[in-house]
């Protein structure tokens, strides 16, 4: 592992301990959320990333001495340093250990709980975000998970989703996996059972990490992150139609409330539209939000709701809405 243990926060504030799966490819839009984080948290973290390779870890250290981290603390592992804690955890679940060498994504599940002691917290981040403003993150719950809260729902594909509903699995509404919270330990027995149920290892598809934590968000309970705080982009009716009329990604991002919120997720196309709209000054506001936001409870998405919704948006595509009013 490559890390700046020299660069330990001088507060006295015991370190946020924060997790990225996250690969130099991505480091388009990813640095961006690096940069904000490491200069807008108002607490002190130590940041482990995780990554697939030696010659990844060599290049995300450059990256991090680049932005020059102002005194936070980082670490970061390649696929084959967490090899023996894998082997030491997971050696009577099979299922994981096979997630674990899936979607590079589904890692974000696997790889923290290798770095886990009981207790300690475990603040999982997407690279598709951005920290618009002064904030802390919110305290991490003794039980429970808590998850952003996004509008319609982020579960796919339908498949594993009516997999897990057939198996009377139960799942979160309105999921949105770009910031989480737990603390371990977390029941590998349970989550191996999950991930073998879901017969998931034949799609290798990046949104399976989200029914994943939709399960567990039903299992263990918890709640949403305040949605006024912590905001993920939404592809709205409206949002379409100006892309359609031409209007440009970094534009459309105006609308979003950058002046009030903790952190952005920009999902979907969101994500290439960032450092344009960094360069027009629309992300940073100056702002301090560190006030902790409201925890509300998870909603349970059921089978009817579910298969509405599918039905919604198979009559939508065979309109032609979706390839028309494409904001990508």
């Amino acid at each position: 592992m490559n890390e700046n243990r020299d660069s330990a926060s001088e507060t006295g504030q015991t370190a946020r301990r924060v997790f990225m799966v996250l690969s130099p490819r991505s480091l388009g839009y990813a640095r961006f959320a690096l940069e904000s984080l490491f200069r807008n948290t108002a607490e002190p973290i130590h940041l482990h990333l995780i990554t697939d390779s030696a010659q990844d870890k060599t290049v995300l250290t450059d990256e991090l001495v680049r932005q020059q981290t102002a005194g936070h603390l980082w670490t970061i592992y390649s696929e084959d340093d967490l090899a023996d804690a894998e082997a030491a955890q997971f050696h009577c679940f099979p299922h994981l250990q096979r997630f674990r060498k899936g979607h590079p994504c589904w890692r974000k599940i696997t790889d923290p709980i290798l770095l886990s002691s009981p207790a300690q917290e475990m603040v999982l981040l997407d690279p598709d975000i951005y920290f618009p403003n002064r904030f802390v993150f919110e305290p991490t719950p003794a039980h429970g998970l808590l998850l952003m809260w996004q509008r319609p729902t982020c579960l796919y594909p339908p498949e594993t989703v009516r997999t897990a509903m057939a198996a009377g699995i139960r799942l979160a509404h309105h999921v949105d996996i770009g910031v989480a919270h737990l603390r371990a330990p977390v029941d590998l027995e349970w989550l191996d059972w999950l991930i073998g149920r879901l017969d998931c290892f034949h799609r290798r598809e990046m949104h399976i990490e989200a029914i994943v934590w939709a399960a567990l968000a039903m299992r263990i309970g918890g709640g949403y992150l305040d949605p006024s705080y912590w905001h993920c982009w939404y592809r709205s009716q409206q949002a379409r139609l100006l892309g359609k009329l031409g209007v440009s990604g970094s534009t459309l991002l105006r609308n979003d409330p950058f002046s009030s919120i903790k952190c952005f997720h920009a999902g979907g196309p969101a994500k290439s539209w960032l450092a344009e709209a960094k360069l027009k000054g629309i992300l940073d506001t100056g702002n301090t939000v560190t006030a902790p936001g409201r925890v509300l409870p998870f909603v349970e998405i059921t089978p009817r709701s579910y298969e509405r919704e599918q039905r919604i948006k198979q009559v939508l595509a065979m309109l032609g809405y979706y390839s028309l009013f494409s904001t990508s």
